[in-house]
């Protein structure tokens, strides 16, 4: 019988296994090394342990062959061979519980979240915004808090950024921010997003993170893959903020566990340094203190990249477990990164690590563990035991069956789009009366928010108030949140 407490790795150059507790899983961890060096195979294997355990798995498939997870292996020549000398390590071709997403919905369930969930401050680093155009966004979402109007789609937002353009009053005391220059900004940033095929990020419905945690009815953990073979290369922005939002998300919903025998779910984050690219500082401390703080709560984020040196310092020096496959040095600079990468482990007297890393071919890599009491053990010199689903991507055939008989199929399919911002705004336009002439003067002008209670006091308004109290429970929040908080570091208001 399996022992499903251990998270297997691989063995060492006696054969015997080196493995790293299950409880010690939520603190983190780190997959490195060249291209072609064995980085794919290893996230495989993990997310294999991990569903095995029970523990729920969300990685992106950058390359498309991670899908393979849902068909059942076929070990030939070598890999045979490494697995007929790990004898100890059971090994049964088989697949594992896949459930395929894919923000436009084409290789997928369509994953998708909204305007208001993402939150200003996730939304203005998508957008790439400067410090005076993110505080006119701020100040549009204060407005939308204000005036109950739900922020969904990009349709939402674009219908609010015009609505203050040619009503700045409703801005009070933020009107200073919301300058013309500001708002034209906001507004063709907005599309250029949509040029990206961003609008399928954003609608409903959005996704509930009750729906990755679920486990199969056999106890394994659903393994969940966003397909982001494009989407790295033609969007990678919006790659990098949906990772960050869902990070955030979880950690804003999710209850504290304390210690556990296991995490709850286990992230993997492909291309990491793409989470750090011209990220604003604001953000970048954000997500270093949910890193730090989300593992209290039962994930363990793994971040998968070249090199260690493409994640901030802060960042790195919070990984447990560190799986680094081979690197190349042929300059002074990539010299002195590998004696850094080399640094960042606890020395083994057996072996030269710097040496060792130039060393290591495919399917091997230096690991370094955490013991009992969570201090680094000594680096091994390991082979990756190979994972017992397939190597290589799915057929369409396949992808296409299992998409329809997934537990999802049908949930997420059709978008919604329900009252909100735009179609509100759009009736009271309509509504409001309109000058006879250019002669004909100005009728004072009355306040939104009392235009709004007259609105929400005849019958259809109450159910809008109904339908707008579903919808906060629903989003658990208020309009203005940002992630971890406000800009300047304050507690995130419910």
């Amino acid at each position: 019988m399996p022992d499903f407490s251990q998270l297997v790795l691989g063995a060492d150059q006696g054969g015997q296994p080196i493995s790293q507790q299950m409880r010690l899983a939520n603190r983190h961890g780190l997959v490195a090394g060249a291209t072609g060096t064995g980085k794919t195979v290893t996230l495989q294997r993990l997310a294999e342990a991990f569903s095995d355990a029970g523990v729920a798995v969300f990685a992106a498939d950058i390359k498309g062959d991670l899908c393979g997870l849902g068909a059942a292996g076929n070990p030939q020549g070598k890999i045979a061979e490494r697995i007929a000398g790990m004898p100890w390590l059971n090994h049964r071709p088989q697949a594992y519980p896949v459930t395929l997403w894919d923000i436009q919905g084409e290789s997928g369930h369509p994953l998708r979240t909204t305007i208001s969930e993402m939150g200003p401050l996730l939304l203005g680093s998508l957008l790439e915004l400067s410090d005076s155009q993110q505080a006119a966004l701020y100040a549009a979402f204060k407005v939308a808090d204000r005036e109950g109007l739900l922020l969904l789609d990009l349709k939402d937002l674009k219908a609010l950024l015009n609505h203050l353009k040619d009503n700045p009053q409703l801005l009070g005391e933020d009107s200073a921010l919301m300058t013309t220059g500001s708002s034209q900004a906001l507004l063709r940033r907005l599309a250029t997003l949509e040029q990206q095929g961003a609008e399928a990020l954003f609608g409903e419905p959005a996704l509930q993170l009750e729906d990755i945690l679920q486990p199969t009815a056999d106890g394994r953990g659903r393994i969940h893959l966003l397909d982001a073979s494009r989407l790295v290369h033609e969007a990678p922005k919006v790659y990098a903020t949906f990772l960050l939002w869902l990070l955030a998300e979880l950690f804003e919903q999710l209850p504290e566990r304390g210690d556990a025998d296991k995490p709850l779910l286990a992230l993997f984050f492909d291309e990491a340094h793409l989470l750090f690219a011209d990220t604003p500082r604001a953000l970048q401390e954000r997500l270093e203190q949910v890193v730090r703080l989300i593992r209290s709560k039962g994930v363990g984020v793994y971040f998968v990249t070249q090199s260690p040196g493409d994640l901030p310092d802060d960042i790195l020096a919070q990984l447990g477990l560190r799986i680094q496959h081979g690197l190349r040095a042929f300059t002074a600079k990539e010299q002195k990164s590998l004696k850094a990468v080399a640094d960042g482990f606890r020395p083994n007297p057996a072996f030269d690590t710097l040496a060792v890393l130039t060393e290591l071919g495919i399917g091997e890599a230096l690991v370094g563990t955490l013991q009992d009491k969570g201090t680094p053990a000594m680096v091994q010199r390991v082979l990756i035991a190979p994972p017992q689903s397939r190597i290589g991507p799915l057929t369409p055939a396949e992808r296409a069956a299992l998409i329809s008989q997934s537990p999802l199929a049908g949930r997420y399919d059709k978008p919604v789009d329900r009252e909100s911002a735009y179609e509100m705004l759009m009736a009271r336009k309509v509504t409001e009366p309109q000058p006879s002439g250019p002669t004909a003067a100005a009728p004072a002008e009355e306040s939104l928010s009392d235009k709004a209670g007259e609105f929400l006091g005849s019958v259809a308004g109450q159910a809008l108030k109904s339908a707008m109290r579903q919808a906060a429970n629903q989003l658990g929040r208020q309009l203005v949140r940002g992630l971890m908080g406000s800009l300047l570091g304050g507690s995130k208001r419910r």
